[in-house]
């Protein structure tokens, strides 16, 4: 096995034109396996066969190539954000895995500790929680849309896209993530009378999309709206695991 994952990691660092960048084949192939369209309490989503994802040995080498990736590679903004919002992904599902079985991702904590403070796996050589990948890396780099692409395994998450993130193509991947969610009536944004409810994702990190002009601006990017329509950012926050 430590012969396998060291080729893995071998793998993982060739690139175009002999540079190193990361290469999340084996994580596309895992999504494509364990995640799949479906619903769970009234919502419709991606469904992640947890058990099944943390019984696959490809499971631990993506796990073991993020921990083992050298930060001083990653070469630029898109692959950067690229590189963190697959291993907060990576990271949540493995938190699921080691305590399964759990109805949500928020049992693994206490409270003294919330799941998001506890060690989740470790970056460039230090143990490091989802909070860290959250508000220490990812949004710290300035881009709102990360919000629509890292997911807690919770129902009213945004979904588990079924390919990993690219550098090449990172922009598209995030405006397709932005676009489905808030196309999603059961828990992105749904139009109730003349007001539009959405997310509670936009009112937690409202200052995340000052940049974009706002909430409301950045809404309107991907989803339209009569003139003047009120947006409560109110939709019930299902915390239930998003697994099947």
């Amino acid at each position: 096995m430590t012969r396998i994952l060291t080729l893995l990691v071998v793998v993982l660092a060739m690139g175009k034109a002999g540079a190193a960048t990361p290469d999340w084949t084996a994580w596309d192939a895992l999504l494509a396996a364990y995640v799949a369209p479906g619903a769970k309490n009234g919502v419709e989503l991606n469904l992640v066969d947890y058990a099944g994802l943390g019984r696959d040995p490809r499971f631990a080498m993506v796990v073991n190539a993020i921990e083992q990736w050298p930060l001083s590679e990653l070469d630029g903004r898109e692959e950067t954000l690229a590189f963190y919002i697959n291993a907060y992904n990576v990271f949540a599902a493995k938190t699921v895995i080691e305590h399964l079985p759990v109805e949500s991702i928020k049992d693994v904590g206490s409270v003294f500790k919330s799941v998001w403070k506890k060690p989740a796996g470790a970056i460039g050589g230090q143990v490091i929680t989802l909070d860290d990948i959250e508000h220490e890396r990812l949004r710290k780099m300035g881009e709102p849309r990360i919000h629509m692409a890292i997911v807690c395994a919770s129902v009213s998450c945004p979904d588990l896209r079924t390919e990993a993130y690219r550098a090449e193509r990172l922009d598209a991947q995030l405006d397709q993530q932005t676009q489905a969610f808030l196309d999603n009536t059961s828990k992105g944004l749904r139009l109730d009378g003349s007001t539009a409810h959405t997310t509670r994702i936009f009112d937690w990190f409202g200052e995340d999309f000052a940049a974009a002009g706002g909430v409301a601006a950045f809404i309107r990017r991907y989803h339209d709206l009569p003139e003047g329509t009120p947006i409560a950012l109110d939709l019930p926050y299902d915390w239930s695991l998003n697994g099947r």
